[in-house]
């Protein structure tokens, strides 16, 4: 930064906490909605075959390095630094270390970009050798073009992570936003696996780096400093060097299914991407959201000392995300098939393609706890600035958990490596809560074992409803996936007020409180 910040980092409320969580969320469903929109485009455009095995797969290297760099984790390993220094330092410490750790970090990713794209033929051959040569090269070519994207995603990176330490979000809620919207208009374009290639590039200059810098102006510019001897910098480094040499299921869990499914046959790849990305929106709206909007809160709290709030905060947070991923889980399986039908079956991608989606994705909704729960429980490690404990446990886990993938993806193909993946990911969940509990003294896992299970009561109900109603209305499939999703929702509301605890009916309390207020202002505005 180029000037000082405007204003002192401070926890947010809990109704500005629920305030970004909600415009975080709105972002996600509209990227979500939007990523549907890509995927049935590149549905209908190319279908489930070699080019869309050879499109995911590209994907692959460049994700590594976003992963070797703590790319995707970037506010979590940057936001407690960044909020302790503002703290005790002052706004120019902070501004120091915000420059040095953009300049260096970025250049490195300029130059371990270029290596990988001068060898990232050699390293398709090494990972997907179950594909044909023509599938490869295609990888390969595809790969080039979006490896130069992660730059931007990992620079712009901590220009977001510096703008919501400051309680600035709409950079973060615009970036998939803009990705997903220029990722369509390169499909869109040419019709071809190449131009959502390109569309990736051209999404992540725009809504992880051009938005990004924009909107940081008001907080004084953006300044380089390359200074990997820094002291500042090697804090930085040692906090974010278990998120570079850490696994975890959330990361390898797509890795194992790409190298693993490549073996299985021509489409498995695509189809397991097909429905892993529905899969995803209620995890990236419900857990994602929740725990990037929380992390500078949390963080904050800790650097002042006030662990009891952290741990009430982080026990409601999770309670709440809990009950709504146990009810998205049985909304996902119950209606897996109209779903699918729905979002791609058009063009290239026909009614045998549903039959073949639709199983994996009815298996992935029980997932969807796991990963929520996960999302939100870990930000209790990291807002206390440990880094190594979760990744440590998560490193353990992903490695241990890798004979299961290939034992079950042998005997039963695409759904053995998505049970795998249930498994694992629930499994990893319960012992990151564990591990809290007994490393922090809280959160409390009985209210949230009580949630879970009043949640799950409630979700299992709806489900069956739905699962009943399916198959009514003869007509569009639309229609009957209407009728099923109303029952399906009627059931959980009504279900959950009548099972659920203080903080179930509190949530569905807060639509119509909200209303409430909104209608007793505007007659207040009124009557003045």
């Amino acid at each position: 930064m180029n000037g000082k910040p405007s204003g002192q980092a401070a926890p947010l409320s809990g109704r500005r906490l629920g305030a970004a969580a909600l415009l975080l969320a709105a972002s996600v469903m509209a990227s979500r909605l939007l990523g549907f929109v890509r995927e049935m485009v590149l549905a209908a455009r190319v279908g489930v075959g070699a080019s869309t095995d050879a499109y995911y797969a590209a994907f692959q290297i460049p994700d590594l390095l976003n992963y070797l760099l703590a790319g995707g984790a970037l506010a979590i390993a940057f936001t407690p630094l960044y909020l302790r220094t503002l703290q005790s330092e002052g706004e120019g410490a902070a501004e120091s270390l915000f420059r040095t750790v953009l300049g260096t970090l970025g250049a490195l990713a300029c130059v371990l970009t270029a290596a990988l794209w001068v060898y990232a033929d050699r390293l398709v051959d090494l990972q997907f050798a179950g594909f044909d040569a023509a599938t490869r090269a295609e990888t390969v070519r595809l790969t080039r073009i979006v490896l130069p994207s992660q730059v931007f995603f990992i620079a712009g990176g901590i220009v977001r992570a510096v703008l919501m330490a400051h309680g600035r979000f709409a950079a973060q809620a615009a970036a998939p936003i803009l990705y997903n919207g220029a990722i369509i208009a390169g499909g869109l374009l040419t019709g071809t696996v190449e131009g959502f290639a390109w569309g990736a590039l051209v999404g992540a200059v725009l809504g992880n780096w051009v938005y990004p810098v924009y909107d940081a102006r008001k907080l004084g510019g953006v300044g380089f400093r390359l200074a990997p001897l820094d002291p500042r910098f090697r804090v930085y480094l040692w906090g974010a060097l278990p998120l570079m040499l850490g696994l975890s299921l959330t990361t390898v869990d797509e890795w194992y299914e790409r190298v693993f499914g490549a073996g299985l046959g021509v489409g498995v790849v695509a189809a397991l991407a097909f429905a892993r990305r529905l899969m995803m929106a209620p995890v990236a709206v419900i857990g994602q959201a929740v725990a990037t909007a929380a992390l500078p809160s949390l963080a904050s709290l800790h650097a002042s000392g006030r662990s009891g709030e952290l741990d009430e905060r982080l026990l409601s947070t999770l309670r709440m995300t809990l009950a709504l991923a146990m009810v998205a889980a049985a909304g996902v399986a119950v209606l897996a098939t109209p779903l699918v039908e729905i979002v791609y079956q058009r063009g290239a991608f026909g009614a045998a393609d549903t039959l073949r989606v639709a199983p994996l994705l009815a298996l992935m909704g029980w997932a969807v706890p796991g990963w929520v729960v996960q999302q939100v429980a870990v930000r209790g490690f990291f807002a206390r600035g440990e880094m190594w404990r979760p990744m440590g446990l998560g490193t353990l886990l992903a490695l241990a958990s890798l004979p299961l993938y290939m034992a079950l993806g042998e005997r039963q193909g695409a759904e053995g490596l998505v049970v795998a993946g249930v498994i694992a990911i629930n499994i990893n969940a319960l012992l990151t809560l564990a591990w809290a509990r007994l490393r922090f003294g809280g959160p409390d896992l009985g209210p949230l074992l009580s949630t879970g299970l009043r949640s799950g009561v409630a979700a299992g109900l709806a489900a069956l409803v739905a699962a009943g109603v399916q198959g009514r209305v003869a007509g569009p499939v639309w229609a009957d996936a209407l009728l099923a999703g109303a029952a399906f929702a009627g059931v959980a509301i009504a279900a959950g007020w009548a099972l659920g605890d203080d903080v179930m009916r509190s949530g569905l309390r807060a639509p119509w409180s909200r209303w409430q207020g909104r209608k007793s202002e505007g007659g207040a505005h009124d009557e003045a």
